[in-house]
């Protein structure tokens, strides 16, 4: 299994709605755009996607039409985690049927399972499919850390568990990592704001929300770190880190929905409750920073 297929920048892409539905015309417009920008792959229904409040219908529905629309210009990263171990194994298996190059497995939440849990788990969930696996590992969200024996233990007894999505804050442990495994095991940056502190580690690129905004800009930016020119790639880091910050002032994808409905590239920036609209304080703070980067016009001009 040639990992290299998942260094790069993958966006994690919103899910249009409108009027409560799904708007497929748009999803199919965003695919578009984030091939044309030039991204590597495309995640469907990773938290971005807003996972937890599409229905098990809507969510198979939507990597079947993100596949279609696709039509096998880059690869599509299905999620299709759960903290259920029975539930994830029938979204992963139907999401093969809908055609999904690979699947993102966030670790389970709320529960809190053990480190042999947690092997129990993605050991189940591998034993359905030969496909590629990425590995999800953000304890801000989930409470539980997949550990770095665990994640060894997983790739040495399934291969096709070849990548992990790393959103723990910590250069140490994606050090740590791929020291441990070298290349046959890809680590991709969870955190936006992060990607070049962990690419300098070596990890190989993003799982990455601010390309849903910023698709050709992050591109060149992880380009340039994967071809060890950090010096340019860190002056655009440098340049974009703001809207870094202000695409998780509030819960993802709030801030992503709002601006690329100010870039009028989706007509509605709705999320489904519990996630509600943006205070119109930072609303303003959203704003000041799209007209500073040329993304919109500024009022007035």
């Amino acid at each position: 299994m040639d990992s290299k297929q998942f260094y790069g920048v993958h966006t994690a892409l919103v899910t249009p709605f409108s009027d409560g539905k799904v708007n497929y015309a748009v999803l199919e417009r965003l695919v578009s755009r984030q091939i044309e920008e030039g991204v590597d792959g495309l995640v469907s229904v990773g938290t971005t996607g807003e996972s937890p409040t599409l229905d098990f219908e809507e969510h198979i529905e939507v990597i079947r039409q993100t596949v279609q629309f696709v039509n096998g210009r880059v690869p599509v990263i299905a999620g299709t985690g759960s903290n259920s171990t029975d539930e994830a194994i029938e979204l992963t298996e139907r999401a093969e049927k809908a055609g999904a190059d690979a699947f993102l497995l966030v670790a389970p939440y709320y529960n809190k399972p053990s480190q042999q849990g947690l092997f129990e788990h993605f050991s189940k969930i591998a034993e359905t499919t030969s496909k590629p696996i990425i590995l999800y590992s953000i304890p801000g969200r989930c409470g539980v850390e997949i550990g770095l024996d665990t994640v060894c233990r997983l790739h040495e007894k399934y291969p096709h568990i070849c990548v992990l999505k790393e959103s723990g804050a910590s250069c140490d442990r994606v050090s740590d990592l791929v020291c441990r495994l070298g290349n046959d095991f890809v680590v991709l940056s969870g955190e936006d704001n992060l990607i070049l502190p962990y690419m300098s580690v070596g990890a190989k690129g993003v799982i990455c929300t601010t390309s849903n905004v910023l698709p050709r800009e992050m591109v060149k930016m992880v380009t340039l770190a994967l071809n060890n020119d950090f010096a340019a790639a860190r002056a655009i880091h440098q340049q974009y880190f703001p809207i870094f910050k202000a695409l998780f002032i509030e819960p993802n994808p709030v801030p992503a929905k709002y601006a690329l409905h100010k870039m009028k590239v989706i007509p509605s920036p709705e999320v489904r409750a519990p996630l509600c609209g943006m205070t119109s304080e930072n609303q303003k703070m959203m704003d000041r920073v799209l007209e500073s980067m040329g993304l919109i016009g500024k009022k007035g001009a």
